[in-house]
């Protein structure tokens, strides 16, 4: 497994909804992503303003070249580049502090699996990302209890044959302490992992070669700064929804707002990671 910078790796499958009402907002979707690095096709839909990319970028990255267009892009499913939907998850990350992020997974075969995704608010550097064993948050990130370690080995690299199966290795922050990050593993299995837990943690993980007494437990990366349950999501074209049957409210205005609660229908600053 390793990170990716946008133009290698194995391409995926993302499918959009954007705002478009006229042949000149298609024209300036088909331009915003023409003969950028990365991105392998584009089919525009007017009709059902759908955007669908072939690609070997991070979805952000895609979905900020589609809003730089100023139309609204929503991410409503991804799947592998020949259309077929093996497994699809995604873990919304919060903490106690800053950090909140949203981290996707996407099984592109049987033996590959994507994770992709952007966390934001942490200190720049490398920081320890992991599947962990439990999808308890009843006290925070401490409930999640350790790796997703099902064949019982030691911590190690993600490139490591011996490590545990949520050893992800770690994501690097810029100096906006955000992390942006797309990496491929042919150990984790989505299908594994939904209904557990996704932790960020605070510093970088030895990768189980620091010498540490917990470099072979967790890779000494300190402590758990944001985490959340790895919960099953849309494939491509399993998401038809514009409106919620429930109070109303659009695809474009739902982004922008919280699930539940208090500012559900009153229009609020998104999070820079959706």
């Amino acid at each position: 497994m390793a990170s990716v910078p946008g133009d290698s790796g194995t391409a995926c499958t993302l499918e959009f909804a954007v705002q478009m009402t006229c042949q000149s907002c298609v024209d300036a979707v088909r331009k915003s992503l023409h003969g950028v690095a990365g991105v392998q096709s584009v089919e525009v839909q007017l009709e059902n303003q759908m955007v669908v990319v072939q690609t070997t970028l991070p979805s952000p990255k895609v979905q900020a070249l589609l809003e730089g267009t100023g139309r609204q892009a929503v991410l409503k499913g991804m799947g592998s580049s020949i259309l077929q939907n093996w497994e699809a998850a995604v873990a919304i990350l919060e903490g106690l502090g800053p950090v909140q992020g949203v981290v996707r997974f996407l099984q592109l075969t049987p033996e590959q699996c994507l994770i992709e995704g952007t966390i934001d608010g942490l200190e720049p550097g490398p920081h320890g990302l992991h599947v962990h064993q439990y999808g308890d948050l009843t006290s925070n990130c401490a409930s999640c209890g350790d790796h997703f370690n099902p064949d019982g080995t030691s911590h190690g690299g993600p490139e490591d044959a011996n490590r545990h199966h949520g050893d992800l290795g770690n994501v690097h922050a810029d100096t906006d302490g955000r992390a942006v990050f797309r990496m491929e593993d042919e150990k984790l299995k989505v299908w594994d992992v939904i209904g557990r837990s996704l932790v960020i943690d605070e510093g970088e993980d030895d990768l189980g070669r620091g010498g540490h007494p917990l470099s072979k437990v967790t890779g000494n990366s300190g402590k758990r700064l944001a985490c959340g349950i790895i919960a099953r999501s849309s494939g491509l074209f399993q998401n038809p929804k514009q409106i919620c049957s429930c109070d109303g409210i659009t695809i474009w205005e739902e982004r922008d707002r919280p699930i539940a609660g208090k500012g559900r229908k009153e229009p609020a600053q998104r999070p820079a990671h959706l």
